[in-house]
């Protein structure tokens, strides 16, 4: 019986490696665009790349974040907002162009 490559190992790990493993590049990326609060952003990660975060683990994210200055957090109304911060988009920029050469070298 041979294996379909969606059902492998390899893929399957790859994907995990470059989904949930990696959310604070999906997380700023979106942030990038709008602010926005914690539930709305897993639905717009959802949305936007097809995989759903943890609840929990958006915000043990979005804590690290915050905590290193990539995002900052202000409160409207009784939600909590986050956005975006100058250090988060030289971080989200730096990501990109390492993923970038990484492809370009895989070709």
């Amino acid at each position: 019986m041979i294996m379909q490559l969606e059902d492998s190992p390899e893929l399957k790990r790859l994907k995990s490696k470059m989904t949930v493993e990696l959310l604070w590049l999906y997380i700023l990326s979106i942030l990038k665009k709008e602010d926005m609060h914690a539930y709305a952003l897993r639905s717009a990660i959802q949305k936007r790349f097809g995989f759903l975060p943890g609840n929990v683990t958006a915000y043990v994210v979005l804590y690290k974040l915050q905590s290193r200055g990539f995002v900052k957090k202000k409160a409207i109304g009784n939600r909590v907002v986050y956005s975006i911060t100058p250090n988060g988009k030289k971080l989200i920029k730096s990501a990109e162009k390492f993923i970038l050469c990484t492809l370009k070298s895989l070709k």
